[in-house]
């Protein structure tokens, strides 16, 4: 299940991970992210806590979704030490980011 977590700002949040960091931005009107909940959940739980997942809503941060180069949605990126290392847009099958954040 997902949890909440607050930041005081995305730079912070990147500062202070030390795992590998699974950012998701998204629209609660776009269809193909809401397909991507349940897929995110499943990479959750298979790499338990060993990636953190962050959903961003890129209509309530737009300045995020500009500064990181956001065009379509869903757009997921990988950071990891702060910096981003691989970047999907669509929906992803779960193997796909979890081999992903398995080869870090």
């Amino acid at each position: 299940m997902a949890t909440t977590r607050q930041f005081s700002s995305f730079s912070d949040l990147l500062a202070t991970t030390d795992k590998p960091l699974l950012v998701d931005f998204y629209a609660d009107w776009c269809g193909p992210c809401r397909m991507m909940a349940p897929i995110l959940e499943q990479v959750k739980q298979v790499l338990k806590s060993a990636v953190e997942v962050v959903k961003i809503d890129s209509e309530r941060y737009p300045q995020l979704s500009s500064q990181y180069h956001v065009h379509a949605l869903p757009t997921l990126i990988l950071f990891h030490r702060g910096r981003e290392v691989q970047r999907w847009e669509g929906v992803q099958p779960p193997e796909v980011l979890i081999d992903a954040i398995r080869r870090l």
